[in-house]
């Protein structure tokens, strides 16, 4: 399972991020839900993280999770890669 998000950046910068495996759990993890249950029980919260962990995990930030929410203008579900 892969979820794609697309984050625009204050700076009007725009990515396409997958979270993966790695990002999945962490999620699991953190906040004690399954991703399964995201459609039903999702929060700007658990994708928000969901970003950032994908940006923490890739190197493309060392800023924590507070810090890099400051920079985000908005954030949501990407289109779905084939």
């Amino acid at each position: 399972m892969k979820i794609n998000l697309a984050v625009t950046y204050n700076d009007g910068t725009v990515k396409e991020l997958t979270a993966q495996a790695a990002d999945l759990v962490a999620f699991e993890t953190k906040f004690d839900l399954s991703v399964a249950k995201l459609e039903k029980e999702v929060r700007w919260t658990h994708i928000c993280f969901l970003g950032w962990h994908v940006e923490k995990r890739t190197g493309a930030t060392k800023a924590e999770f507070d810090d890099w929410l400051e920079t985000v203008a908005e954030i949501g579900f990407g289109e779905t890669k084939k």
